[in-house]
């Protein structure tokens, strides 16, 4: 494993999920320069300004960008989060043809500048869009990886954390299949610290239920409507998110992280990207291992692929 030295990360769009990234890279200390680029020229200065105004707070990095898309040029991670955001009451798959069209004409433009980079995409709908990177850019599946289900995760580890009364540090627990609706919670393989999660009893007496942890699973499938409601937009923490998968490559942890990259074999799945465990490095997705699951789940994990499937079919991407 060789940390990438003099790295550089290109967050494409800034607006608020853009910077949310970018900011959360330069408290980090996620790359040593940080590169923002968008069309919006006034915009993406001020966001640059205001960015490089904090580094002798946050470090060495450098923060450089603007409307010009050689900003990009010799970046090693290139986080696409361009693209209409989600309306209140609006799906994640319901942005599709939009943002479809936007990555038709953006990802050309990275690759001239960027040709050696890995590709995390951010804008939703994610695993639709990882799909269509790919076969636009024609690079390898494992150099097009989206954010997938880390943010879900974390939001799932953190309710269970609330509930069992621990750090979300000791919870052992993943959302995979898709970022959006059919996504779903492997509570067969729930761990806290060794313990199954049904078998974990907290300080206060409490147990999980079944019925509990399907209402938890529920909350973070809601929780990006909650939040959207409220503010507007989610983007803090998939900022946290998007820097976290950042650092995996930039650092070659070979971490194991719930993103998403196009299928060729997986449980006979083929052309669609879901998330699952899988092994992050340098080189992007290194390794995507079997994953355990139970009859349940497996018909579940087919029928979020059926999900995407249905939507890469309007869109015209086989």
């Amino acid at each position: 494993m060789v940390r990438i030295e003099n790295s550089k990360l290109t967050v494409v769009g800034a607006g608020s999920v853009g910077v949310a990234v970018a900011y959360a890279a330069l408290i980090r200390g996620s790359a040593r320069t940080i590169a923002l680029y968008d069309i919006d020229e006034p915009k993406v200065t001020a966001e640059v300004l205001d960015l490089a105004h904090g580094t002798w707070l946050s470090g060495s990095s450098q923060v450089i960008g603007g409307a010009d898309p050689s900003v990009a040029a010799g970046s090693h991670v290139v986080v696409v989060t361009a693209g209409a955001k989600q309306k209140p009451g609006q799906t994640r798959l319901d942005l599709a043809s939009t943002n479809f069209e936007i990555l038709q004409t953006l990802m050309p433009t990275l690759l001239e500048h960027a040709p050696h980079a890995v590709y995390c995409i951010v804008t939703n709908p994610c695993d639709v869009l990882t799909v269509a990177a790919q076969r636009i850019s024609g690079l390898p599946a494992s150099r097009v990886v989206s954010s997938g289900t880390v943010l879900d995760t974390a939001r799932l580890r953190w309710l269970v954390a609330e509930r069992a009364q621990v750090s979300p540090a000791s919870v052992h627990a993943d959302i995979v299949a898709e970022h959006g609706d059919t996504g779903f919670a492997l509570w067969s393989q729930a761990r806290i610290g060794s313990t199954p999660v049904l078998d974990w009893q907290a300080p206060d007496g409490h147990r999980f239920t079944p019925r509990e942890l399907d209402e938890i699973t529920q909350s973070v499938r809601d929780a990006a409507y909650r939040v959207i409601e409220g503010k507007g937009a989610t983007n803090l923490a998939i900022g946290l998110a998007g820097a976290r998968v950042v650092e995996a490559i930039l650092e070659d942890q070979h971490d194991v992280l719930p993103v998403s990259t196009v299928l060729d074999g997986f449980r006979g799945l083929h052309g669609v990207a879901l998330s699952v465990p899988s092994v992050v490095g340098a080189a992007g997705v290194l390794h995507v291992p079997d994953l355990t699951m139970t009859d349940a789940e497996a018909d579940l994990f087919h029928a979020s692929a059926d999900a995407l499937l249905a939507t890469q079919r309007t869109l015209g991407i086989d």
